[in-house]
């Protein structure tokens, strides 16, 4: 079914297009190319497979994925790998995470660790509309080996320790996504300091709430962020003492309230500990590791407490789902360090000795906002083979290939629905089609940077067909995943030959699914044909609760077994093969006059996939409510009278001056 609707979606369009002599000589390249290519590739993948001891991928994708351990529609469902026990550590005693990295420094001393470009120039490009925008052309990665690494961790822990930070006392960082983030990450681990990590997005409010509730007197950050943001709150969080700019320059900081001192983490790194700062303490496994702070989208921002043991065990269910993992990959970490799907990403690759290449959503691409035309973005120097996205990232992706496909010529148009059709067909019976790969969908894979072997979603939902756009014109499986700060991100991922859409995979090796009736919104575990319910998550990846905030905690329990679980709140239901599917949430609904209920999600993935809508966030209003027997003016500028706010009627009156001429194009001059 998701095959036929995406094979409509890119063939409605250009059906009146095609032209019979290139769809002939397409149609016989494929059939000469199958005829030559087939026995080679049925006797080499028979014989790899066999001694492999693995069926095909069509075949290991119907395999069943998980299991209820007890039988009971209910759960708890637990992979096929982890049917008797959980598995929380990725090396035996190998159980905090400054051991993780300490033993991966010890594997790969030499190896590429963390990468940076070098910026050549910055200059200020005048736009169409006047205004000038940065744009700046970057040079080559620079990189620091796991040694060194290493060793600039442990002299910052150092030397944080000199300045009078303690061990269990907390440390905040506020800082983009970039090398020295890990780096200061590794020096809290090693001396015990939990790190209180933020959003660089957050606004002033919400830092404040969160620098005074965990009581910090150091914080780490970046020049722009301290400058733009930090600086105007510095007197409303009175304990600060000590801001380290990860920077190297400048070196003096003069302007700063009394009492609060400005360092540079280079300066800090040459320091050394002083006897009355006390003997180092070793982290133990139960030791507060992170202090995550959501992004507060629903409020005030909470604070997640988790644990040496709970990251190390998410870790360990993740890696587990990517195949051939080692050091030969290469990651690039874009995504917030303060979210727990980059963080976690980035923990399973430095435990396995890949190289990491630091970017940015403006910098990421040929194309991207801050690259100065005609050099090049951080995945065409990089070339990673592992990459995280969010799916508004790939949404993106998506929009902008199929815009390019529409502005191609006929026949290229044309030849680009075949391949993209064709190509669909081989994955559903689990082949490759490497014929199309290198002629067609090439220059669309070099976007990424013409590498990537493996694609991790999470965050929110990934839509059937963007999904489908990926797997075809990237050439690499996308895995889904589903998972919480709360669970350390860690819950469920679909296996990479898995290439169903709509689903989130089997339960990690480190956790197992629970369904729990919600009445009220009409889920049973007793529905057929699978059944359905609030999804709970249980294991060692389960957090230890939300920071001074006793009212919340009671979404974490600890069952008969000392097992410890969380409420998620989402709806799931789960299919005969073990694999999870997410189908609603129990905030996300909203009860209208009549009775029924409309899931908000629902509504803005479904207006997410219009080309004129960027974005969206659909909410319920009690205030501005249509009767239902009331319809609504053809005009759309003009609703009944006194069905809308006065503020919706002056934002209306803003948005029809501001597009105007789009306005008129679209309904016909009215």
């Amino acid at each position: 079914y998701n095959r036929h609707v995406i094979n409509s979606i890119f063939s409605m369009k250009l059906k009146e297009d095609l032209n019979p002599v290139l769809l002939l000589l397409f149609q016989v390249t494929v059939w000469l190319y199958s005829v030559l290519a087939f026995l080679p590739s049925y006797l080499f993948s028979s014989v790899s497979e066999s001694d492999a001891g693995l069926g095909s991928e069509q075949e290991r994708a119907q395999r069943l994925k998980a299991r209820s351990v007890t039988g009971h529609p209910a759960g708890p469902y637990r992979a096929m790998g982890a049917t008797k026990r959980l598995v929380s550590s990725l090396h035996p005693g190998v159980d905090t995470l400054d051991k993780v990295f300490e033993d991966a420094s010890r594997r790969f001393p030499d190896r590429d660790c963390l990468g940076t470009r070098e910026v050549v120039m910055e200059e200020d490009e005048r736009q169409s509309n006047g205004k000038f925008f940065k744009k700046v052309i970057l040079g080559q990665y620079r990189w620091l080996s796991y040694a060194e690494t290493h060793r600039a961790a442990a002299c910052f822990g150092i030397g944080l320790a000199a300045l009078g930070q303690r061990a269990h006392n907390n440390i905040a960082i506020f800082c983009e996504t970039r090398a020295e983030w890990v780096i200061a990450a590794q020096a809290c681990f090693m001396q015990n300091f939990p790190l209180v990590t933020l959003y660089s997005t957050l606004g002033g409010p919400a830092i404040t709430h969160g620098l005074n509730e965990t009581e910090v007197s150091h914080i780490i950050t970046s020049r722009e962020l301290l400058e733009t943001r930090l600086k105007f709150i510095l007197l409303e969080v009175p304990r600060l003492q000590h801001i380290i700019v990860v920077d190297d320059t400048p070196t003096e900081w003069p302007g700063y309230p009394r009492g609060i001192s400005v360092h540079n983490m280079a300066n800090v790194q040459g320091l050394r500990t002083k006897p009355e700062n006390g003997k180092h303490v070793c982290p133990m496994p139960s030791d507060i590791a992170v202090i995550m702070y959501t992004s507060g989208s629903t409020g005030v921002p909470k604070g997640v407490m988790i644990s040496h043991s709970n990251i190390i065990a998410g870790i360990t269910g993740m890696a587990e789902r990517i195949p051939n993992l080692g050091e030969n990959d290469t990651y690039i970490g874009y995504l917030p360090l303060a979210h727990v799907l980059e963080l976690s990403a980035e923990l399973v690759c430095v435990a396995h000795g890949c190289r990491i290449g630091y970017s940015s959503p403006q910098t990421l691409a040929d194309q991207s906002t801050k690259i100065k035309k005609g050099s090049k973005g951080d995945t065409s120097v990089l070339q990673p083979t592992l990459m995280a996205a969010v799916p508004e990232i790939m949404d993106r992706i998506y929009k902008n290939v199929m815009t390019k496909v529409e502005e191609m010529s006929s026949a290229q148009r044309t030849l680009f629905t075949l391949a993209y059709n064709y190509k669909l067909e081989q994955l559903s019976q689990g082949r490759s089609t490497p014929l199309c790969d290198n002629l067609v969908f090439k220059k669309v894979r070099s976007l990424l940077g013409g590498k990537t072997r493996v694609l991790l979603s999470g965050g929110a939902p990934l839509s059937a067909a963007t999904q489908r756009f990926i797997n075809v014109c990237f050439c690499c499986p996308v895995g889904q995943g589903y998972g919480l700060t709360e669970t350390c991100g860690a819950g469920t991922i679909s296996e990479m030959w898995d290439y169903s859409t709509g689903r989130v995979g089997g339960p990690l090796i480190c956790s197992e699914i629970k369904l729990k009736d919600w009445v009220e919104g009409g889920y049973h575990i007793t529905d057929t044909p699978t059944p359905r319910g609030e999804i709970l998550i249980g294991g060692p990846n389960v957090t230890m609760g939300y920071y001074k905030n006793e009212a919340k905690n009671q979404d974490f329990f600890v069952d008969e077994n000392g097992q410890r679980w969380f409420c998620t709140g989402d709806i799931g239901e789960v299919h005969p093969d073990g694999c999870l599917k997410i189908i609603d949430r129990k905030k996300d609904l909203v009860k209208l006059q009549a009775g029924e209920y409309v899931s908000l999600g629902k509504v803005e993935a479904m207006l997410k996939n219009c080309p004129l809508i960027d974005n969206i966030c659909a909410y319920a209003n009690r205030c501005v409510c249509i009767p239902r027997k009331i319809r609504l003016s053809p005009d759309p500028w003009t609703p009944e009278s006194g069905l809308v706010t006065e503020a919706f009627k002056l934002k209306r009156q803003q948005l029809k001056s501001k597009y105007q001429d789009d306005i008129e194009r679209m309904y016909g001059g009215k």
